[in-house]
């Protein structure tokens, strides 16, 4: 809060406080800040805008979750005598700059609003369309990896503020609509990819092209419905006095920690499931299994954390998918599988949407959501870019998953216990429905 909105005038002495307090608070929020009193949470317009956001979560997060078919594929086909942990560089590359994007993409919306979608979103399809053109490893990585990932970022992060700015009290069930966009992505985009690289004679290119022209529509949608209801605020990219506030901090630290844990399946399970006897083509479906379980994941966990708190919704999300990381290598027979990807599904698919709502409250100001949001999401994406590539080794050393697992499992269970200790830092305490 500004002094000027406390109806105060600093006398003569008190000048110099008062000029390090408004410095101070310019650097911790935008000016003239935002009541959310106004807040629609709903109406055409809302849903509208969180259905835009799915969207574009079908388009990115759906296709970077159906990595684990193109690892299947790169393995025996155009990089076959490639490691593991090799072609999973190219996952977590991607995986990691679609969320360190956020600490530009994010304030960018901020600063100018949803703009930012539609050259983002050209790119992406562009991206896809050369992708179809590879055939060497660093031809892949500088595609897949560095473009397209880089560009996810541009195209999801405007999508959590918009939304956020159109809802309060049903904000958690709205973050997790709009993320479960990416799980329907998770559903349609493996099954297709595995079936025409698999049981078709389209080839790697065409196959890969035909799922760019799919989300063309999607792009478009996107565009003409996702843009910000607040006015643009002068907010910087780094807001460095957020991280005084320890229940920021805490929940950085805690989706750090699960991100390095969370990707294991999502990279993993269809290489684990051929080396248990399942055919490629049934564990290129496993993905769409996984993807189709977080749906639910994402929309009822959402609309529990609007009931029984936000923090405690994020926090057991990231418990039990620790717990079932762990009991990855017990699934052994083709319904073992089937059972194990719709449970790592469920539980996986409340982190990234329940990170987002709870971020989101740390935000003093509605108009810097997504420079909050960025913040957290880059710093934590550190761990994608070297979770999968880790455990990789691990499964080339060890030439099994157990120890990838046990890694995965600790570090996920470690990030909820995290997210336990950031209800401590709240004033309603640790029993709270926060």
């Amino acid at each position: 809060m500004s002094i000027s909105s406390q109806n105060i005038s600093p006398g003569k002495g008190e000048q110099d406080q008062s000029s390090s307090t408004v410095e101070s608070d310019n650097e911790k929020l935008p000016s003239d800040p935002v009541k959310v009193d106004d807040t629609p949470d709903g109406g055409s317009r809302a849903w509208l805008v969180a259905a835009g956001g799915a969207a574009l979560f079908f388009s990115c997060l759906g296709f970077a979750n159906s990595f684990g078919t193109f690892e299947e594929y790169y393995l025996s086909h155009q990089m076959r005598g490639q490691s593991t942990d090799k072609i999973a560089w190219i996952g977590s590359i991607a995986s990691f700059l679609q969320f360190a994007s956020g600490s530009v993409a994010g304030p960018l919306f901020d600063r100018y609003g949803a703009w930012i979608i539609r050259p983002a979103a050209v790119a992406y399809v562009f991206a896809l369309m050369m992708l179809s053109l590879c055939h060497e490893y660093w031809q892949v990585m500088l595609v897949q990896g560095v473009l397209m990932g880089g560009l996810m970022g541009f195209l999801q992060f405007p999508a959590f503020p918009a939304v956020a700015q159109y809802f309060d009290k049903k904000r958690a069930a709205a973050m997790g609509l709009v993320v479960s966009g990416s799980s329907i992505g998770g559903i349609v985009i493996p099954i297709a990819l595995s079936k025409m690289l698999n049981g078709s004679s389209l080839g790697f290119g065409w196959s890969v092209r035909i799922i760019g022209f799919l989300l063309m529509p999607f792009m478009a949608f996107a565009c003409l419905t996702v843009k910000a209801r607040l006015p643009p605020t002068s907010s910087p990219f780094w807001i460095p006095s957020a991280f005084k506030d320890p229940k920021f901090s805490l929940l950085t630290v805690s989706l750090f920690f699960m991100f390095a844990g969370m990707f294991t399946p999502l990279f993993f399970i269809p290489s684990y499931a051929v080396t248990r006897g399942m055919s490629p083509t049934l564990a290129g479906y496993l993905l769409a299994i996984l993807n189709a379980a977080s749906t639910f994941g994402r929309i009822i966990p959402g609309i529990l954390a609007d009931k029984f708190g936000r923090l405690n919704v994020f926090m057991l999300g990231g418990i039990m998918t620790g717990i079932v990381i762990l009991c990855m290598n017990r699934a052994t027979t083709n319904a073992g599988l089937i059972i194990y990807a719709v449970a790592i599904g469920f539980t996986s698919g409340t982190i990234i949407s329940g990170a987002s709502a709870a971020i989101s409250i740390c935000s003093p100001d509605p108009r810097s959501m997504g420079t909050y949001m960025g913040m957290g999401m880059a710093l934590s994406a550190f761990a994608a870019l070297v979770g999968p590539p880790v455990n990789g080794a691990l499964v080339h050393k060890y030439g099994g998953y157990s120890e990838a697992s046990i890694l995965s499992g600790v570090m996920c269970l470690f990030g909820g216990f995290v997210a336990l200790a950031t209800k401590l830092v709240t004033p309603q305490g640790l029993f709270s429905r926060t």
